[in-house]
């Protein structure tokens, strides 16, 4: 898991840097705080995919462990994605609009 959240930041940062040399024209600290940006939104997705696949694992194991609390635990499951989705689709607009 480490490798792989490590190869996304290097293709990540590569994308970023051969990205800014297609934009000559740009001054090179602000198409570098437009490439930190762009990475900073792609975390942001990482982070929030992984928290919604930790959120959904402990609820399958807490329902495992007590099959009649079902429906609050999948509730509660589906409110607190829900809210973690938010913050990461607002980190993420975030990050593009300084790109931008």
């Amino acid at each position: 898991m480490k490798t792989m959240i490590k190869n996304v930041l290097v293709a990540s940062g590569l994308v970023a840097l051969f990205g800014a040399t297609a934009h000559a024209q740009a001054a090179p600290a602000d198409t570098i705080g437009k490439g930190l940006a762009a990475i900073g939104a792609g975390l942001a997705v990482v982070g929030g995919g992984l928290g919604i696949g930790l959120i959904g694992k402990s609820a399958v194991e807490s329902i495992a462990r007590q099959p009649e609390a079902a429906g609050p635990i999948g509730t509660n499951m589906i409110l607190t994605a829900a809210l973690v989705e938010g913050a990461t689709l607002f980190a993420v607009v975030v990050g593009l609009l300084a790109a931008l």
